[in-house]
């Protein structure tokens, strides 16, 4: 037991000697700390009155910035709507086939049933014909401004016309 203790003992002195040499031995001084590089740049940019990031405001709102928000906000919104469709299925009594019976014994009327479809088909067909455009500049395809300008008219206009013709089904 005691020369256990011993080796134990003598292993932990060797160990603190050679990494307190190691450590002295490839140390290198730092030029500035990280509180100086930041006391400097919010010197220098504090000092310019320019703002910290542009801001939203600035920018004049056109076309395509408009749909690569609608864009993502689609993404997220028919994520979300997926996931619960499936969680619903998975943990909702009865089929599907209970819930369209509830629906039609709700005796909505035809204007009511068809904008509601318009409403779910909409953000689908968007995101499917801008994902189309998207990729079509990944292709190198119709990347000047006018072309952008036309193609996300077309968009638009292939959403509302796709959109009527699903929720007129």
């Amino acid at each position: 037991m005691c020369a256990c203790m011993r080796q134990h003992v003598g292993r932990h002195c060797l160990r603190a000697h050679l990494n307190s040499q190691l450590c002295l031995r490839n140390a290198v001084p730092l030029g500035t700390t990280a509180k100086e590089e930041m006391e400097r740049f919010w010197n220098k940019n504090t000092g310019s009155n320019r703002p910290v990031s542009p801001h939203i405001s600035i920018y004049s709102w056109s076309l395509p910035m408009a749909m690569s928000i609608c864009h993502r906000g689609t993404g997220v919104a028919l994520s979300g709507g997926v996931s619960l469709f499936g969680l619903s299925a998975l943990l909702l009594p009865g089929n599907f086939e209970s819930y369209l019976m509830f629906v039609k014994s709700l005796c909505l009327g035809p204007a009511l049933i068809h904008s509601a479809k318009f409403v779910l088909v909409f953000p689908l067909m968007y995101h499917t014909w801008n994902g189309i455009r998207h990729l079509m500049w990944d292709l190198g395809k119709g990347l000047s401004i006018p072309q952008v300008q036309q193609s996300g008219v077309a968009v638009l206009v292939l959403t509302v016309l796709s959109s009527v013709g699903l929720a007129a089904l």
